[in-house]
């Protein structure tokens, strides 16, 4: 089984969300948090976080980008857990058990979008306001072996 975590190339995610998500933390889509949105609300940082933000399930911060990788039972259930007590404490859900339902419905999903890519497969999300609701596509960007090459500084120390 598969989900994504949050990973950081730069510090630009703590620039443009209000709440950036900590890097290696559990994420899912979370177009939920904009179902009754208009375009009056989509103003500054919560545009962006509309537009492309995934939400962590940790800290409820955003993060543009996240990478596929191993979930075990036990993680998915305590993030169901967690993910139905931000519904009772933020959206007024009446109960954990009433919110278990849908907070596990939201992680599924995401297991299900995961599972068709390799781990390290870094995916990305867009949405956009339409007549019917929020609209989501998401993009995948397959992991690459790394090489030190890549990552080295070459040079003549006598330099």
């Amino acid at each position: 089984m598969k989900l994504a975590r949050a990973i950081h190339f730069d510090e630009s995610d703590t620039r443009v969300f209000a709440k950036p998500a900590r890097t290696g933390e559990w994420c899912i889509a979370g177009g939920f948090e904009f179902s009754n949105f208009g375009e009056g609300d989509l103003v500054g940082k919560t545009r962006q976080a509309f537009a492309n933000g995934w939400l962590g399930v940790e800290t409820f911060g955003r993060v543009t980008f996240v990478a596929v990788t191993r979930i075990e039972d036990a993680e998915r259930e305590a993030l169901i857990e967690g993910l139905s007590q931000h519904f009772v404490d933020i959206y007024g859900a009446p109960s954990i058990e009433a919110a278990r339902g849908v907070a596990q419905a939201e992680i599924d999903e995401m297991i299900d979008l995961c599972e068709e890519f390799d781990p390290n497969t870094v995916l990305t999300v867009a949405r956009e306001l339409t007549e019917a609701g929020v609209k989501e596509a998401f993009r995948a960007i397959e992991g690459q072996t790394a090489d030190l090459g890549q990552f080295a500084v070459h040079g003549d120390m006598d330099e």
